[in-house]
Protein backbone atom coordinates (compact mmCIF):
# COMPACT_ATOMS: atom_id res chain seq x y z
CA UNK A 1 0.00 0.00 0.00
CA UNK A 2 0.99 3.68 -0.66
CA UNK A 3 0.97 5.98 2.46
CA UNK A 4 1.00 9.21 1.56
CA UNK A 5 0.77 12.50 3.53
CA UNK A 6 -1.47 15.22 2.81
CA UNK A 7 -1.05 19.46 2.90
CA UNK A 8 -2.74 18.74 6.48
CA UNK A 9 0.26 17.50 9.12
CA UNK A 10 -1.25 13.75 10.12
CA UNK A 11 -3.56 13.09 7.48
CA UNK A 12 -2.78 10.98 4.89
CA UNK A 13 -4.56 9.04 1.82
CA UNK A 14 -3.48 5.50 1.62
CA UNK A 15 -3.84 3.54 -1.88
CA UNK A 16 -3.65 -0.10 -2.20
CA UNK A 17 -1.33 -1.71 -4.43
CA UNK A 18 -3.47 -4.54 -6.06
CA UNK A 19 -1.33 -7.75 -7.15
CA UNK A 20 -3.39 -8.69 -10.22
CA UNK A 21 -3.81 -12.81 -11.53
CA UNK A 22 -6.31 -14.26 -13.67
CA UNK A 23 -8.95 -14.98 -10.71
CA UNK A 24 -8.84 -10.90 -9.71
CA UNK A 25 -6.77 -8.94 -7.22
CA UNK A 26 -5.11 -9.44 -3.78
CA UNK A 27 -4.52 -6.08 -1.84
CA UNK A 28 -3.40 -5.07 1.60
CA UNK A 29 -5.79 -2.33 2.87
CA UNK A 30 -3.94 -2.81 6.53
CA UNK A 31 -0.30 -3.30 8.10
CA UNK A 32 0.11 -2.73 11.19
CA UNK A 33 3.99 -2.23 10.69
CA UNK A 34 3.63 0.31 7.38
CA UNK A 35 1.18 1.96 9.67
CA UNK A 36 3.56 2.15 12.30
CA UNK A 37 6.52 2.86 10.63
CA UNK A 38 4.19 6.06 8.90
CA UNK A 39 3.32 7.25 12.62
CA UNK A 40 0.06 6.35 12.09
CA UNK A 41 -2.62 4.63 14.84
CA UNK A 42 -2.88 0.94 14.79
CA UNK A 43 -5.29 0.18 17.28
CA UNK A 44 -8.79 0.78 16.34
CA UNK A 45 -12.01 0.38 18.72
CA UNK A 46 -14.83 0.38 16.60
CA UNK A 47 -16.28 0.20 12.75
CA UNK A 48 -18.73 2.01 11.45
CA UNK A 49 -20.71 1.75 8.21
CA UNK A 50 -22.55 4.19 6.79
CA UNK A 51 -25.45 3.83 3.80
CA UNK A 52 -26.97 7.59 2.05
CA UNK A 53 -29.25 6.60 -0.45
CA UNK A 54 -29.22 10.05 -2.30
CA UNK A 55 -26.52 11.83 -4.04
CA UNK A 56 -25.65 15.11 -2.61
CA UNK A 57 -26.06 13.64 1.06
CA UNK A 58 -23.78 15.87 3.57
CA UNK A 59 -22.22 14.26 6.74
CA UNK A 60 -20.75 16.08 9.06
CA UNK A 61 -18.27 17.88 10.03
CA UNK A 62 -17.87 15.74 12.94
CA UNK A 63 -14.94 15.27 15.60
CA UNK A 64 -14.45 14.64 19.41
CA UNK A 65 -12.61 16.61 22.20
CA UNK A 66 -10.21 14.33 24.35
CA UNK A 67 -10.33 11.87 26.19
CA UNK A 68 -12.56 10.52 23.64
CA UNK A 69 -11.17 12.20 20.54
CA UNK A 70 -10.33 9.84 17.37
CA UNK A 71 -8.04 8.74 14.68
CA UNK A 72 -10.34 8.29 11.59
CA UNK A 73 -9.86 5.30 8.72
CA UNK A 74 -12.12 5.63 5.86
CA UNK A 75 -13.00 3.86 2.92
CA UNK A 76 -15.87 4.12 0.37
CA UNK A 77 -17.07 0.45 -0.53
CA UNK A 78 -20.00 1.46 -3.50
CA UNK A 79 -20.68 4.51 -5.05
CA UNK A 80 -18.46 7.30 -4.39
CA UNK A 81 -17.66 10.59 -2.00
CA UNK A 82 -16.07 13.51 -1.62
CA UNK A 83 -14.29 13.48 1.41
CA UNK A 84 -13.34 17.20 3.24
CA UNK A 85 -10.68 16.80 6.27
CA UNK A 86 -10.42 20.48 8.50
CA UNK A 87 -7.48 20.92 10.68
CA UNK A 88 -8.54 22.51 13.86
CA UNK A 89 -5.63 22.06 15.34
CA UNK A 90 -4.31 25.41 16.79
CA UNK A 91 -0.98 26.25 15.00
CA UNK A 92 -0.09 27.16 11.04
CA UNK A 93 -2.49 24.76 9.71
CA UNK A 94 -5.45 25.91 11.68
CA UNK A 95 -8.19 26.16 9.05
CA UNK A 96 -6.82 24.30 6.40
CA UNK A 97 -9.11 21.67 4.30
CA UNK A 98 -8.44 19.53 2.08
CA UNK A 99 -10.80 17.53 -0.09
CA UNK A 100 -10.31 13.92 -1.61
CA UNK A 101 -12.59 11.73 -3.70
CA UNK A 102 -12.96 8.10 -2.37
CA UNK A 103 -14.77 5.72 -4.74
CA UNK A 104 -15.36 1.72 -4.56
CA UNK A 105 -13.32 2.04 -7.79
CA UNK A 106 -10.26 3.23 -6.20
CA UNK A 107 -10.58 1.76 -3.11
CA UNK A 108 -8.78 5.26 -1.69
CA UNK A 109 -8.50 5.21 2.23
CA UNK A 110 -8.12 8.64 3.87
CA UNK A 111 -6.63 8.64 7.31
CA UNK A 112 -8.02 11.25 9.95
CA UNK A 113 -5.76 11.90 13.32
CA UNK A 114 -7.15 13.78 16.38
CA UNK A 115 -8.54 17.66 16.13
CA UNK A 116 -9.59 17.60 12.32
CA UNK A 117 -12.91 17.73 11.69
CA UNK A 118 -14.82 15.37 9.40
CA UNK A 119 -17.48 15.25 6.68
CA UNK A 120 -18.05 14.25 3.05
CA UNK A 121 -21.12 14.24 0.31
CA UNK A 122 -22.02 11.36 -1.46
CA UNK A 123 -21.01 11.97 -5.43
CA UNK A 124 -23.64 8.59 -6.18
CA UNK A 125 -26.91 7.32 -5.37
CA UNK A 126 -26.75 4.50 -2.46
CA UNK A 127 -23.07 5.53 -0.97
CA UNK A 128 -21.88 3.14 1.30
CA UNK A 129 -18.44 4.14 3.90
CA UNK A 130 -16.77 2.26 6.07
CA UNK A 131 -14.63 3.93 8.72
CA UNK A 132 -12.36 2.40 11.53
CA UNK A 133 -11.94 4.91 14.94
CA UNK A 134 -9.50 4.67 17.69
CA UNK A 135 -12.36 5.70 20.16
CA UNK A 136 -15.78 4.76 20.99
CA UNK A 137 -18.87 7.55 20.49
CA UNK A 138 -18.81 9.73 23.11
CA UNK A 139 -22.29 11.94 22.92
CA UNK A 140 -20.92 14.44 25.49
CA UNK A 141 -17.41 15.02 23.91
CA UNK A 142 -19.20 15.06 20.14
CA UNK A 143 -18.70 18.26 18.47
CA UNK A 144 -19.49 19.98 15.54
CA UNK A 145 -18.81 22.68 12.69
CA UNK A 146 -21.69 23.35 10.30
CA UNK A 147 -20.92 22.55 6.61
CA UNK A 148 -21.27 26.14 5.58
CA UNK A 149 -19.39 27.71 8.00
CA UNK A 150 -17.78 31.32 6.17
CA UNK A 151 -14.62 31.14 7.88
CA UNK A 152 -13.59 27.66 6.44
CA UNK A 153 -15.16 28.75 2.78
CA UNK A 154 -15.07 24.70 2.28
CA UNK A 155 -16.11 23.45 -1.54
CA UNK A 156 -18.03 20.69 -1.25
CA UNK A 157 -18.56 20.84 -5.10
CA UNK A 158 -22.30 20.61 -4.94
CA UNK A 159 -24.91 21.90 -3.15
CA UNK A 160 -26.02 19.19 -0.37
CA UNK A 161 -29.60 17.76 -1.19
CA UNK A 162 -30.03 15.45 2.04
CA UNK A 163 -28.76 16.97 5.67
CA UNK A 164 -29.81 15.66 8.97
CA UNK A 165 -30.88 18.39 11.65
CA UNK A 166 -28.35 17.46 13.52
CA UNK A 167 -25.76 18.13 10.68
CA UNK A 168 -27.64 21.43 9.59
CA UNK A 169 -27.73 22.87 13.25
CA UNK A 170 -23.95 22.58 13.77
CA UNK A 171 -23.14 26.05 14.65
CA UNK A 172 -20.73 28.36 12.92
CA UNK A 173 -17.06 27.81 14.76
CA UNK A 174 -16.18 29.63 18.12
CA UNK A 175 -13.50 28.97 19.84
CA UNK A 176 -15.41 27.97 23.17
CA UNK A 177 -17.71 25.19 21.93
CA UNK A 178 -15.10 24.04 20.16
CA UNK A 179 -12.25 24.22 21.98
CA UNK A 180 -9.54 23.50 19.96
CA UNK A 181 -6.94 24.67 22.27
CA UNK A 182 -7.75 20.61 23.53
CA UNK A 183 -5.96 19.65 20.64
CA UNK A 184 -2.78 21.43 21.35
CA UNK A 185 -0.24 19.96 18.93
Amino acid sequence: MIIAPTAIAGVHLIDPEPHHDARGFFARMFDDAAFAAAGLATHFTQMNNSLSHQQATLRGLHYQLPPSAEVKLLRCVRGALRDIALDLRPGAGFGQWIAAELTADNRRMIYLPHGVAHGFITLTDDTEALYLTTAAHDPARERGIRWDDPRFRIDWNQPPASISDKDRSWPDFDPAFHDVGAFAR
